[in-house]
Protein backbone atom coordinates (compact mmCIF):
# COMPACT_ATOMS: atom_id res chain seq x y z
CA UNK A 1 0.00 0.00 0.00
CA UNK A 2 2.80 2.36 0.77
CA UNK A 3 4.44 1.93 -2.22
CA UNK A 4 1.31 2.27 -4.40
CA UNK A 5 0.69 5.50 -2.52
CA UNK A 6 4.69 6.79 -3.37
CA UNK A 7 4.00 6.67 -7.02
CA UNK A 8 0.52 8.27 -6.52
CA UNK A 9 1.61 10.66 -4.01
CA UNK A 10 4.92 11.67 -4.97
CA UNK A 11 6.97 11.94 -8.28
CA UNK A 12 9.90 14.60 -6.32
CA UNK A 13 13.44 15.29 -5.63
CA UNK A 14 16.42 17.76 -6.71
CA UNK A 15 15.91 18.79 -10.04
CA UNK A 16 19.06 17.67 -11.58
CA UNK A 17 20.26 14.41 -12.14
CA UNK A 18 21.68 13.05 -8.37
CA UNK A 19 26.15 13.06 -9.38
CA UNK A 20 27.15 9.34 -9.59
CA UNK A 21 28.08 7.80 -6.67
CA UNK A 22 28.19 4.76 -5.08
CA UNK A 23 24.34 3.81 -3.68
CA UNK A 24 22.18 1.09 -1.97
CA UNK A 25 18.82 0.15 -3.34
CA UNK A 26 16.48 0.56 0.02
CA UNK A 27 13.64 0.78 -1.42
CA UNK A 28 12.82 -3.09 0.30
CA UNK A 29 15.09 -1.91 3.15
CA UNK A 30 12.74 -0.66 6.45
CA UNK A 31 14.80 2.49 5.86
CA UNK A 32 13.19 3.11 2.58
CA UNK A 33 9.79 1.96 4.34
CA UNK A 34 9.89 4.62 6.86
CA UNK A 35 11.23 7.17 4.75
CA UNK A 36 7.56 6.75 2.51
CA UNK A 37 5.43 6.50 5.76
CA UNK A 38 7.25 9.70 7.09
CA UNK A 39 6.54 11.33 3.84
CA UNK A 40 2.97 10.20 3.59
CA UNK A 41 2.74 11.86 6.91
CA UNK A 42 4.53 15.02 6.37
CA UNK A 43 2.04 16.01 3.14
CA UNK A 44 -0.92 14.84 4.69
CA UNK A 45 -0.17 18.25 7.03
CA UNK A 46 0.91 19.86 4.35
CA UNK A 47 -2.30 19.28 2.32
CA UNK A 48 -4.32 19.88 5.13
CA UNK A 49 -2.81 23.49 5.93
CA UNK A 50 -6.00 25.55 4.95
CA UNK A 51 -7.66 24.09 7.67
CA UNK A 52 -4.96 23.46 10.46
CA UNK A 53 -3.12 26.92 9.88
CA UNK A 54 -0.01 24.65 10.74
CA UNK A 55 2.70 26.43 7.90
CA UNK A 56 3.60 23.65 5.27
CA UNK A 57 7.09 24.42 5.42
CA UNK A 58 7.64 23.27 9.01
CA UNK A 59 6.53 19.27 8.33
CA UNK A 60 8.76 19.24 5.56
CA UNK A 61 11.83 20.75 6.82
CA UNK A 62 11.12 18.07 9.57
CA UNK A 63 10.74 15.42 7.44
CA UNK A 64 13.61 16.10 5.15
CA UNK A 65 16.19 16.01 8.40
CA UNK A 66 14.56 12.32 9.21
CA UNK A 67 14.98 10.63 5.80
CA UNK A 68 18.71 11.68 5.52
CA UNK A 69 19.15 10.90 9.15
CA UNK A 70 17.57 7.13 7.87
CA UNK A 71 20.04 7.34 5.07
CA UNK A 72 23.17 8.70 6.50
CA UNK A 73 22.91 5.93 9.39
CA UNK A 74 22.45 3.16 6.79
CA UNK A 75 25.27 4.05 5.25
CA UNK A 76 27.35 4.97 7.64
CA UNK A 77 26.77 1.37 8.97
CA UNK A 78 27.84 -0.20 5.84
CA UNK A 79 31.09 2.02 5.52
CA UNK A 80 30.56 4.69 2.93
CA UNK A 81 28.68 7.55 4.56
CA UNK A 82 30.94 10.01 2.07
CA UNK A 83 27.80 8.57 -0.67
CA UNK A 84 25.31 9.97 1.08
CA UNK A 85 26.98 13.17 1.66
CA UNK A 86 27.78 13.87 -1.79
CA UNK A 87 24.30 13.41 -3.07
CA UNK A 88 22.79 15.80 -0.18
CA UNK A 89 25.35 18.07 -0.74
CA UNK A 90 24.06 18.09 -4.53
CA UNK A 91 20.94 18.84 -3.20
CA UNK A 92 21.89 21.55 -1.61
CA UNK A 93 23.69 23.34 -4.63
CA UNK A 94 20.37 23.05 -6.33
CA UNK A 95 18.68 24.33 -3.48
CA UNK A 96 20.60 27.39 -3.01
CA UNK A 97 20.48 28.46 -7.18
CA UNK A 98 16.66 28.79 -7.22
CA UNK A 99 16.41 30.04 -3.85
CA UNK A 100 18.97 32.89 -4.89
CA UNK A 101 16.80 33.38 -8.00
CA UNK A 102 13.26 33.36 -6.18
CA UNK A 103 14.83 35.59 -3.46
CA UNK A 104 15.72 38.52 -5.84
CA UNK A 105 12.26 37.67 -7.51
CA UNK A 106 10.23 38.11 -4.18
CA UNK A 107 11.99 41.03 -3.32
CA UNK A 108 11.15 43.19 -6.40
CA UNK A 109 7.82 42.29 -5.87
CA UNK A 110 7.35 43.45 -2.05
CA UNK A 111 9.16 46.82 -3.29
CA UNK A 112 6.78 47.68 -5.64
CA UNK A 113 4.08 46.75 -3.35
CA UNK A 114 5.56 48.84 -0.75
CA UNK A 115 5.75 52.17 -3.32
CA UNK A 116 2.20 51.68 -4.18
CA UNK A 117 2.67 50.33 -7.88
CA UNK A 118 0.14 47.68 -6.96
CA UNK A 119 -2.39 49.49 -5.18
CA UNK A 120 -2.60 52.11 -8.03
CA UNK A 121 -3.38 49.98 -10.34
CA UNK A 122 -6.55 48.55 -8.89
CA UNK A 123 -7.75 51.71 -7.58
CA UNK A 124 -7.21 52.73 -11.01
CA UNK A 125 -9.29 49.77 -12.18
CA UNK A 126 -11.90 50.35 -9.82
CA UNK A 127 -12.75 53.90 -10.60
CA UNK A 128 -13.06 53.03 -14.19
CA UNK A 129 -16.97 52.16 -13.89
CA UNK A 130 -16.93 48.50 -15.32
CA UNK A 131 -19.84 46.22 -15.08
CA UNK A 132 -19.27 42.74 -13.41
CA UNK A 133 -18.91 41.06 -16.88
CA UNK A 134 -16.48 43.44 -17.75
CA UNK A 135 -14.16 43.17 -14.77
CA UNK A 136 -14.56 39.16 -14.92
CA UNK A 137 -12.90 39.61 -18.53
CA UNK A 138 -10.16 42.30 -17.25
CA UNK A 139 -9.05 41.09 -14.08
CA UNK A 140 -8.85 37.37 -15.64
CA UNK A 141 -6.77 39.35 -18.67
CA UNK A 142 -4.55 40.69 -16.45
CA UNK A 143 -3.96 38.18 -14.59
CA UNK A 144 -2.79 36.43 -17.72
CA UNK A 145 -0.41 39.07 -18.59
CA UNK A 146 0.99 39.90 -14.95
CA UNK A 147 1.79 36.22 -13.96
CA UNK A 148 4.48 35.87 -16.37
CA UNK A 149 6.28 38.45 -14.77
CA UNK A 150 5.42 37.96 -11.14
CA UNK A 151 4.50 34.95 -9.94
CA UNK A 152 0.70 33.53 -9.82
CA UNK A 153 0.11 34.28 -6.06
CA UNK A 154 1.11 37.62 -6.04
CA UNK A 155 -0.95 37.83 -9.47
CA UNK A 156 -3.79 36.42 -7.94
CA UNK A 157 -3.75 38.62 -4.84
CA UNK A 158 -3.27 42.05 -6.26
CA UNK A 159 -6.76 41.45 -8.58
CA UNK A 160 -8.52 39.25 -5.75
CA UNK A 161 -8.50 43.04 -3.99
CA UNK A 162 -9.83 43.96 -7.03
CA UNK A 163 -12.73 41.99 -6.90
CA UNK A 164 -13.12 41.44 -3.20
CA UNK A 165 -13.54 45.33 -3.44
CA UNK A 166 -16.32 45.50 -6.21
CA UNK A 167 -18.18 42.25 -5.32
CA UNK A 168 -18.68 42.97 -1.51
CA UNK A 169 -22.61 42.05 -2.16
CA UNK A 170 -21.93 39.43 -5.31
CA UNK A 171 -20.89 36.40 -3.54
CA UNK A 172 -22.07 34.49 -6.97
CA UNK A 173 -19.02 37.02 -8.98
CA UNK A 174 -16.40 36.69 -6.43
CA UNK A 175 -16.43 33.28 -6.58
CA UNK A 176 -16.65 32.91 -10.12
CA UNK A 177 -14.04 35.65 -11.00
CA UNK A 178 -11.97 34.38 -8.29
CA UNK A 179 -11.55 30.88 -10.12
CA UNK A 180 -11.06 32.56 -13.40
CA UNK A 181 -8.37 34.52 -11.59
CA UNK A 182 -6.29 31.49 -10.42
CA UNK A 183 -6.90 29.69 -13.80
CA UNK A 184 -5.44 32.61 -15.88
CA UNK A 185 -2.79 33.10 -13.55
CA UNK A 186 -1.89 29.65 -13.78
CA UNK A 187 -1.95 29.47 -17.34
CA UNK A 188 -0.31 32.80 -17.72
CA UNK A 189 2.80 31.46 -16.28
CA UNK A 190 2.93 27.85 -18.09
CA UNK A 191 4.80 29.93 -20.87
CA UNK A 192 7.41 31.63 -18.90
CA UNK A 193 10.60 30.96 -16.97
CA UNK A 194 9.66 33.77 -15.04
CA UNK A 195 5.46 32.29 -14.08
CA UNK A 196 6.42 29.58 -11.81
CA UNK A 197 8.69 27.53 -9.91
CA UNK A 198 8.21 24.52 -12.26
CA UNK A 199 8.54 26.55 -15.28
CA UNK A 200 11.89 27.99 -13.95
CA UNK A 201 13.20 24.61 -12.59
CA UNK A 202 12.50 23.49 -16.66
CA UNK A 203 14.91 26.86 -17.75
CA UNK A 204 17.46 26.32 -15.23
CA UNK A 205 17.91 22.84 -16.13
CA UNK A 206 18.37 23.77 -19.63
CA UNK A 207 15.89 21.55 -20.91
CA UNK A 208 13.79 24.59 -22.71
CA UNK A 209 15.26 27.56 -23.54
CA UNK A 210 13.82 31.11 -23.18
CA UNK A 211 12.78 31.42 -26.09
CA UNK A 212 11.39 28.44 -26.62
CA UNK A 213 8.58 28.85 -23.65
CA UNK A 214 6.50 30.66 -25.87
CA UNK A 215 5.49 27.73 -28.17
CA UNK A 216 3.00 27.36 -25.05
CA UNK A 217 1.74 30.44 -25.20
CA UNK A 218 -1.48 29.92 -27.54
CA UNK A 219 -2.15 26.17 -25.55
CA UNK A 220 -2.08 28.96 -22.39
CA UNK A 221 -4.66 31.36 -24.07
CA UNK A 222 -6.99 27.98 -25.01
CA UNK A 223 -6.52 27.13 -21.61
CA UNK A 224 -7.62 30.33 -19.42
CA UNK A 225 -10.33 31.05 -22.44
CA UNK A 226 -12.25 27.68 -22.37
CA UNK A 227 -13.43 28.24 -19.13
CA UNK A 228 -13.72 31.67 -18.77
CA UNK A 229 -15.91 31.85 -21.83
CA UNK A 230 -18.25 28.97 -19.98
CA UNK A 231 -17.98 30.90 -16.53
CA UNK A 232 -19.29 34.19 -17.92
CA UNK A 233 -22.87 33.12 -18.64
CA UNK A 234 -22.73 33.22 -14.34
CA UNK A 235 -22.44 36.57 -14.05
CA UNK A 236 -24.56 39.92 -14.65
CA UNK A 237 -23.76 42.78 -16.50
CA UNK A 238 -24.83 45.08 -13.48
CA UNK A 239 -22.75 48.20 -13.36
CA UNK A 240 -20.18 48.68 -10.59
CA UNK A 241 -20.21 52.24 -9.10
CA UNK A 242 -17.43 52.85 -6.48
CA UNK A 243 -15.40 55.84 -5.84
CA UNK A 244 -11.73 54.40 -4.45
CA UNK A 245 -9.68 57.72 -2.98
CA UNK A 246 -6.79 57.63 -5.41
CA UNK A 247 -3.39 55.96 -4.52
CA UNK A 248 -0.35 57.73 -5.27
CA UNK A 249 2.90 55.65 -6.33
CA UNK A 250 5.85 56.15 -3.98
CA UNK A 251 9.10 57.91 -5.17
CA UNK A 252 11.15 55.85 -6.89
CA UNK A 253 8.31 53.28 -7.51
CA UNK A 254 8.47 53.24 -11.73
CA UNK A 255 11.88 53.14 -11.77
CA UNK A 256 12.04 49.87 -9.73
CA UNK A 257 9.45 48.26 -12.21
CA UNK A 258 11.83 48.56 -14.67
CA UNK A 259 14.38 48.03 -12.82
CA UNK A 260 13.00 44.37 -12.28
CA UNK A 261 12.40 44.20 -16.21
CA UNK A 262 15.99 44.83 -16.46
CA UNK A 263 16.92 42.46 -13.59
CA UNK A 264 14.58 39.94 -16.02
CA UNK A 265 16.92 40.92 -19.10
CA UNK A 266 19.79 40.19 -17.13
CA UNK A 267 19.03 36.65 -15.72
CA UNK A 268 17.95 35.77 -19.54
CA UNK A 269 21.55 37.37 -21.12
CA UNK A 270 23.69 35.16 -17.81
CA UNK A 271 21.87 32.14 -18.93
CA UNK A 272 21.48 32.14 -22.80
CA UNK A 273 25.08 34.11 -23.71
CA UNK A 274 27.26 33.95 -20.37
CA UNK A 275 26.26 30.34 -19.73
CA UNK A 276 26.37 31.25 -16.52
CA UNK A 277 23.82 30.35 -13.61
CA UNK A 278 20.65 32.90 -14.03
CA UNK A 279 20.59 33.42 -10.32
CA UNK A 280 23.97 34.62 -10.69
CA UNK A 281 21.99 37.80 -13.29
CA UNK A 282 19.46 37.76 -10.72
CA UNK A 283 21.87 38.58 -8.34
CA UNK A 284 23.11 41.35 -10.49
CA UNK A 285 19.53 42.82 -10.94
CA UNK A 286 19.16 42.67 -6.84
CA UNK A 287 22.26 45.28 -7.09
CA UNK A 288 20.33 47.57 -9.15
CA UNK A 289 17.88 47.67 -6.26
CA UNK A 290 19.72 48.27 -3.46
CA UNK A 291 21.83 51.13 -5.03
CA UNK A 292 18.75 52.42 -5.88
CA UNK A 293 16.86 52.18 -2.82
CA UNK A 294 20.07 54.32 -1.15
CA UNK A 295 19.18 57.63 -3.12
CA UNK A 296 15.62 56.90 -2.61
CA UNK A 297 16.67 57.10 1.12
CA UNK A 298 18.31 60.52 0.52
CA UNK A 299 15.83 61.75 -1.65
CA UNK A 300 13.84 65.07 -0.04
CA UNK A 301 10.64 63.35 0.91
CA UNK A 302 10.62 62.54 4.33
CA UNK A 303 8.76 59.21 4.43
CA UNK A 304 10.96 57.60 1.91
CA UNK A 305 13.57 58.34 4.26
CA UNK A 306 13.00 55.01 6.17
CA UNK A 307 12.47 52.69 2.73
CA UNK A 308 14.97 49.51 3.15
CA UNK A 309 15.52 46.79 0.59
CA UNK A 310 16.12 44.35 3.54
CA UNK A 311 12.61 45.08 5.33
CA UNK A 312 11.22 43.46 1.89
CA UNK A 313 13.49 40.98 1.99
CA UNK A 314 12.01 39.84 5.23
CA UNK A 315 8.58 40.32 4.02
CA UNK A 316 9.14 37.75 1.40
CA UNK A 317 7.14 34.38 1.03
CA UNK A 318 9.59 32.57 3.34
CA UNK A 319 7.00 30.01 4.53
CA UNK A 320 7.17 29.10 0.06
CA UNK A 321 11.18 29.07 0.37
CA UNK A 322 11.40 27.09 3.06
CA UNK A 323 8.98 24.66 1.61
CA UNK A 324 11.18 24.26 -1.24
CA UNK A 325 14.18 23.72 0.79
CA UNK A 326 12.32 20.84 3.05
CA UNK A 327 10.70 19.03 -0.59
CA UNK A 328 14.06 19.15 -2.78
CA UNK A 329 16.07 17.56 0.47
CA UNK A 330 13.86 15.01 1.59
CA UNK A 331 12.35 14.08 -2.36
CA UNK A 332 15.72 14.12 -3.30
CA UNK A 333 16.57 11.64 -0.14
CA UNK A 334 13.79 9.69 -1.64
CA UNK A 335 15.15 9.68 -4.83
CA UNK A 336 18.56 8.88 -3.53
CA UNK A 337 16.71 5.47 -1.99
CA UNK A 338 15.45 4.16 -5.20
CA UNK A 339 12.21 4.84 -5.77
CA UNK A 340 11.83 7.40 -8.35
CA UNK A 341 13.25 4.86 -11.03
CA UNK A 342 10.40 2.88 -10.15
CA UNK A 343 7.99 5.59 -10.63
CA UNK A 344 9.60 6.46 -13.96
CA UNK A 345 9.37 2.96 -15.17
CA UNK A 346 5.20 2.28 -14.57
CA UNK A 347 4.62 6.11 -15.31
CA UNK A 348 6.62 6.45 -18.37
CA UNK A 349 7.72 2.45 -19.30
CA UNK A 350 4.28 1.47 -19.23
CA UNK A 351 1.84 4.31 -19.89
CA UNK A 352 3.96 6.44 -22.28
CA UNK A 353 5.16 10.13 -22.53
CA UNK A 354 1.86 11.55 -23.30
CA UNK A 355 -0.52 10.27 -21.38
CA UNK A 356 2.11 10.14 -17.79
CA UNK A 357 2.36 14.16 -18.73
CA UNK A 358 -1.14 14.50 -18.32
CA UNK A 359 -0.98 12.34 -15.59
CA UNK A 360 1.66 15.19 -13.74
CA UNK A 361 -0.73 17.92 -14.39
CA UNK A 362 -3.86 15.81 -12.82
CA UNK A 363 -1.38 15.04 -9.46
CA UNK A 364 -0.33 19.02 -9.72
CA UNK A 365 -3.85 19.67 -8.62
CA UNK A 366 -3.60 17.02 -5.53
CA UNK A 367 -0.13 17.17 -4.50
CA UNK A 368 2.10 20.73 -5.47
CA UNK A 369 3.44 20.92 -8.57
CA UNK A 370 6.78 21.47 -7.41
CA UNK A 371 7.31 17.71 -6.54
CA UNK A 372 5.42 16.48 -9.06
CA UNK A 373 7.70 18.31 -11.10
CA UNK A 374 10.90 17.68 -9.22
CA UNK A 375 9.95 13.88 -9.92
CA UNK A 376 10.26 14.23 -13.89
CA UNK A 377 13.06 16.80 -13.75
CA UNK A 378 15.05 13.82 -11.79
CA UNK A 379 13.71 10.83 -13.56
CA UNK A 380 14.60 12.33 -16.70
CA UNK A 381 12.69 10.17 -19.04
CA UNK A 382 13.61 9.71 -22.55
CA UNK A 383 11.42 11.79 -24.24
CA UNK A 384 10.93 14.64 -26.99
CA UNK A 385 11.71 18.11 -26.64
CA UNK A 386 7.47 18.52 -27.60
CA UNK A 387 6.99 16.39 -24.49
CA UNK A 388 8.82 18.50 -22.20
CA UNK A 389 7.13 21.53 -23.39
CA UNK A 390 4.09 19.35 -22.74
CA UNK A 391 4.61 18.43 -19.01
CA UNK A 392 5.85 21.79 -18.63
CA UNK A 393 2.28 22.92 -19.66
CA UNK A 394 0.62 20.39 -17.41
CA UNK A 395 2.31 20.75 -14.43
CA UNK A 396 1.67 24.33 -14.50
CA UNK A 397 -2.08 24.61 -15.34
CA UNK A 398 -2.95 21.25 -13.50
CA UNK A 399 -3.12 23.05 -10.30
CA UNK A 400 -6.19 25.06 -11.50
CA UNK A 401 -8.25 22.05 -11.11
CA UNK A 402 -8.99 22.26 -7.81
CA UNK A 403 -8.35 25.17 -5.36
CA UNK A 404 -6.08 23.39 -3.49
CA UNK A 405 -3.67 22.66 -6.43
CA UNK A 406 -1.98 25.96 -6.58
CA UNK A 407 -0.86 29.24 -4.36
CA UNK A 408 -2.89 31.34 -6.30
CA UNK A 409 -5.83 29.47 -5.18
CA UNK A 410 -5.40 28.66 -1.49
CA UNK A 411 -4.29 32.28 -0.99
CA UNK A 412 -7.77 33.28 -2.31
CA UNK A 413 -9.38 31.08 -0.41
CA UNK A 414 -7.95 32.76 2.53
CA UNK A 415 -9.00 36.10 0.99
CA UNK A 416 -12.56 35.47 -0.06
CA UNK A 417 -13.65 35.75 3.20
CA UNK A 418 -16.26 32.54 2.51
CA UNK A 419 -17.19 33.27 -0.94
CA UNK A 420 -14.84 31.30 -2.58
CA UNK A 421 -14.07 27.57 -1.21
CA UNK A 422 -13.20 24.43 -2.38
CA UNK A 423 -16.11 22.94 -3.13
CA UNK A 424 -17.61 26.35 -5.46
CA UNK A 425 -14.21 25.68 -7.18
CA UNK A 426 -15.47 22.10 -7.36
CA UNK A 427 -18.55 22.98 -8.90
CA UNK A 428 -16.68 24.39 -12.32
CA UNK A 429 -13.61 22.06 -12.31
CA UNK A 430 -15.48 20.05 -15.43
CA UNK A 431 -15.18 23.72 -17.00
CA UNK A 432 -11.57 23.94 -16.35
CA UNK A 433 -11.19 20.22 -17.12
CA UNK A 434 -12.14 21.27 -20.84
CA UNK A 435 -10.00 24.04 -20.73
CA UNK A 436 -6.70 22.07 -19.52
CA UNK A 437 -7.65 18.74 -22.67
CA UNK A 438 -8.44 21.39 -25.18
CA UNK A 439 -5.14 22.88 -23.83
CA UNK A 440 -2.97 20.02 -24.42
CA UNK A 441 -4.76 18.81 -27.94
CA UNK A 442 -3.59 22.34 -28.99
CA UNK A 443 -0.66 21.99 -28.22
CA UNK A 444 -0.09 18.46 -29.81
CA UNK A 445 -1.77 19.66 -32.80
CA UNK A 446 0.73 22.83 -32.75
CA UNK A 447 3.35 21.51 -31.59
CA UNK A 448 3.63 18.34 -32.49
CA UNK A 449 4.39 14.68 -29.82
Amino acid sequence: MIKFLSLLLFPLSAFANTPAVESLDLTTHWVGYAALILFVLAYALVMVEEFTRFRKSKPVILLAGLIWGLIGWKYATEGIPHAAETALRHNFLEYAELLLFLLVAMTYIEAMRERNVFEQLKVWLINKGFNFKQLFWLTGILAFFISPFADNLTTALIMGAVVMAVGKGNPVFVSVAFINIVVAANAGGAFSPFGDITTLMVWQKGIVEFSEFFALFIPSVVNFLVPAFIMQFAITNQKVELDEQDVAIKNGGLVITVLFVITIVTAVSFHNFLHLPPAMGMMTGLSYLLITGFFIRKSSVKNDQEFDIFKNVANAEWDTLLFFFGIIVSVGGLGFIGYLEMTSVIMYGELGATYANVLVGVLSAIVDNIPVMFAVLTMYPEMSHNQWLLVTLTAGVGGSLLSIGSAAGVALMGQSKGMYTFVSHLKWSWAIALGYIASIYTHLWINGF
